[in-house]
């Protein structure tokens, strides 16, 4: 995910540029595929993108291991069940109830913050659920160079492809259900570790959610493989009807 904080000229300029460097690396892709007459450029342009994208997660797993053990601190972002309101200060019409343009009165979960002096437990659970996090959003990509990989070798159909999009759909569902469950468990375990509970802000429930994304994406990977094994199932016998052909002439 691409993002920048800031006014939105100079945002949208880093996006730009972000977006440029990818062009840049499709271009070269695209240009040295035309001086050898490639006709997959399409394909190694996909390949290119997806090894950059798995190589990237791969950087981030190794600092979010070596955050666990090297800092003190424990980045957390999951919702839980405390509310904050906002501040007493903001103008905002408490019924919208306004005669010009205003806010109604209302407020938000806590559901990003750091804890400071966090435990080794705090800390691992935190990166957990980073890592599965970074799991889940880089298996399409790394499915998609298999399958780039193996479409190169002038091999599409094959059980490796089958496998890759099966293997990918069970991921898909056990990193993205445990991305979900892990954020909100950890944000929970992380204000109780900050909070005692006698404290007004001691969160006495977890707010855990699963999306139905991770279901939709195992269902369709899922269903992808069913159609792969189908093609590997017709071109068997299309090559077996051939050699019986051949056999006869």
């Amino acid at each position: 995910m691409i993002n920048f904080t800031g006014d939105h000229w100079p945002s949208l300029g880093n996006i730009g540029i972000a977006l440029a460097v990818v062009a840049v690396i499709v271009g070269l892709v695209v240009w040295r595929g035309r001086r050898r007459g490639s006709n997959t450029i399409a394909l190694d342009a996909a390949l290119t993108i997806a090894g950059v994208w798995v190589l990237g997660a791969a950087v981030g797993a190794v600092i979010f291991t070596v955050k666990v053990f090297a800092v003190d601190w424990a980045e957390l972002s999951g919702a839980t069940s405390v509310w904050l309101s906002w501040p007493l200060d903001l103008p905002c019409s408490e019924f919208g109830d306004s005669s010009g343009t205003m806010l109604t009165c209302s407020g938000d979960m806590l559901s990003d913050f750091t804890v400071s002096n966090a435990s080794l437990d705090l800390r691992l659970l935190a990166g957990s659920a980073q890592l599965c996090s970074l799991a889940f959003t880089t298996i399409p990509a790394a499915m998609l160079a298999v399958i780039c990989f193996q479409t190169l070798r002038g091999r599409p159909f094959t059980s490796t492809v089958t496998r890759t999009l099966t293997i990918g759909a069970i991921a898909v569902l056990v990193f993205g259900v445990g991305s979900d469950l892990l954020s909100g468990i950890a944000a929970t375990s992380g204000l109780r570790e900050v909070f005692p509970p006698e404290s007004e802000w001691y969160p006495w429930a977890f707010q855990l959610t699963v999306t139905p994304l991770p279901l939709i994406g195992a269902l369709g990977l899922a269903a992808l493989a069913a159609v792969f094994r189908q093609g590997i199932r017709l071109q068997q016998e299309n090559e077996a009807l051939q050699r019986e052909t051949e056999g006869l002439v």
